[in-house]
């Protein structure tokens, strides 16, 4: 990942340089993380290639951390692709109900008839139809959970903290009855 100074510096970032690296987009605040996590997972899903660029860019209106988005595009990559493939597959299915709308024996039956081509149409259809449904899915839940976990973090630092200030406390209280 391409620090913030190496973009600066980037001949096509110039015309939106002053928005794209705006200090808030690379701070890690308790809004701007679960918005990146939320962007990252759903342009992971939704567009095959590009899709660092396309969570980078959509930070910009979304307020969302630009290196989070970023990298929350990984999820999807060359060697997982074909895991979530057929993920996609499986979700379209199961959300269009295909098999179960049409019977299970008349589907087979039908994908003889229309030809190799149109079966592969209707699978890449369904399968990105499931593409897109885990894109909302997990944007949604990537968002919740992430909101989750940094509420967890600043509980704990924040538990820490104070039992640190407590500790010292009962450290200046003995020592001023010693």
């Amino acid at each position: 990942m391409p620090s913030r100074e190496e973009m600066a510096k980037n001949k096509y970032l110039a015309p939106i340089a002053h928005r794209f690296l705006s200090p808030e987009l690379w701070r890690f605040t308790r809004r701007s993380v679960p918005r990146g996590v939320a962007l990252g997972l759903f342009c992971a899903f939704i567009v095959p290639l590009g899709q660092i660029f396309l969570a980078a860019f959509m930070a910009l209106p979304a307020r969302a951390n630009v290196p989070i988005s970023a990298l929350v595009t990984f999820v999807t990559n060359p060697f997982t692709f074909p895991f979530w493939a057929v993920v996609a597959k499986k979700v379209g299915e199961l959300v269009l109900n295909i098999d179960r709308a049409m019977g299970a024996g008349t589907a087979g039956q039908l994908a003889d008839d229309k030809g190799m081509l149109a079966s592969f149409f209707e699978l890449a259809g369904v399968t990105a139809f499931g593409f897109v449904v885990l894109a909302v899915v997990s944007a949604a839940v990537g968002y919740l959970l992430a909101g989750a976990w940094w509420r967890r973090v600043v509980h704990l630092k924040r538990r820490r903290r104070l039992r640190k200030m407590e500790d010292r406390l009962n450290q200046r209280l003995e020592a001023n009855r010693g």
